[in-house]
Parts: structure tokens; sequence; C-alpha cells
């Protein structure tokens, strides 16, 4: 496999689903990997997995002290060149009434305010250097809807607007970019649609399109709503 000019790159939620796919598929490549995740199980297979320089730490997003002093401990060696918003959850298929107080606000925890939390403490170092490449993951459904998964699709709406706003205030030379990942078959799609997810591509066939694509963006997609 051909390996790149080495980069130092942030992926949250890096567990399962896609953001394991993407740290083993940028660690192939050459890449440092600094990841999290609030599975200390799965950060701990992670880490004999990928040892130094890759570091992985078990932390929940959603609580912003825990992901200043994850920050702080990464940007010992500077600013990352790659940052990869990915963690994020969903709620159980229900209508909008029906979805509980408690559930609505972990969904909006995590998939929201738990973004703007890593580019709150990772951001800095990036604009001081004037360059780097921001990925938030949005989703098909944060482009349109689906019934049943209404506080999902709201975070996601968000995430293109929150995205495309921060594009407008980064220096010339930095890219910020809502990406749709598209249908794969990871346990997230599986609660929603149960066997039917089958059908679509599994994170790991995602991740061999994904990664050059992500590895690719530069300023030129600044503010650009892609789809892989």
């Amino acid at each position: 496999m051909k390996r790149d000019v080495p980069r130092r790159i942030v992926v949250t939620g890096v567990s399962r689903g896609l953001g394991r796919a993407l740290a083993g598929g940028l660690a192939a490549r050459g890449h440092t990997i600094c990841g999290c995740a609030r599975s200390a199980e799965a950060i701990a297979e992670l880490a004999e997995q990928y040892p130094p320089p890759h570091d992985f730490v078990a932390l929940d997003i959603s609580v912003d002290a825990d992901v200043r002093a994850w920050a702080e401990r990464v940007l010992v060696g500077g600013a990352v060149d790659l940052l990869v918003n990915n963690a994020g959850v969903i709620n159980h298929n229900a209508p909008l009434w029906k979805v509980s107080e408690e559930e609505f606000s972990r969904v909006v925890d995590v998939n929201l305010k738990g973004t703007v939390n890593v580019l709150r403490h990772f951001l800095p170092a990036m604009v001081e250097r004037g360059q780097g490449v921001i990925v938030n993951f949005s989703s098909g459904w944060g482009r349109g809807v689906s019934p049943q998964v209404a506080p999902y699709c709201a975070t996601k709406w968000a995430i293109e607007g929150l995205t495309r706003a921060l594009a407008d205030e980064l220096p010339e030379g930095m890219a910020a970019v809502p990406l749709n990942p598209g249908i794969i078959n990871t346990e997230m799609l599986q609660t929603c649609w149960g066997e039917d997810a089958e059908s679509y591509p599994d994170a790991a066939e995602w991740a061999r399109r994904a990664v050059p694509m992500l590895l690719g963006l530069g300023p030129q997609h600044n503010g650009q709503p892609l789809s892989v």
C-alpha cells in the first residue's frame, strides 16, 4: 500500500464502525492516529494493535473538561493536520413526541455539543499555524429526513450549518467540510434498519474509498458539503 507524507490525525469515535475502519486505514498509510471513544475496553485493544506514536484515550466527548485534557496532551506534539469528528449516537426509532428528554439530550450532547467541544480545544492550534482540515461527519439525514429519527436528523442538519459557518471563519489555507459518509452497514444503521442494513457495504469496504478522499481534502474544499 502506498504510504503518504505522515500526518497527525485526530479521529473521534474510534472504537467501532467508521471510526475504527478509518483509524486502521489511515494508520496503514503511515499516519499517526490520536483517537478517542467511550469504551475503555476497545481503547485498550486499539492501543495494543497500534502502539505509540499512535495515542488512544477513553472519554466521552460530551464532557468538555475531558476533551480539553485530551487535547492538551495531544497538542504537546503540535497542531494536528486532520481532525475527523466521527463520534455520534442515534435515538431508538420512535416518533419525536415519544423520545424522552434524556435520550434527546444525549443525542444533542454527543453529536452536536461533543463536536463543538472537540473543535474548541483542537482548532486554536490549527488556526495559529494556518493549516489543517476539519471534517465533521454529517449524514444523508443531515440533508434529508426520515421518520423515527428526528433527533438524529436535527443534529446532523445542525452539523451541516455549523460546519459551513465555521468554514467562513477559518483563515486562508484551512478547510472545514461537512461530510456525508453514505449508507454503511454499521451497528448504528442496524438499529434503524435491522437486517436491511446487510445490503450495504461494511465499514472496511467504505474505508477503502473514504481514506484517500479524506487525505485529498484541502483548502479548495472549504465549506463544501461532500459525500463519500
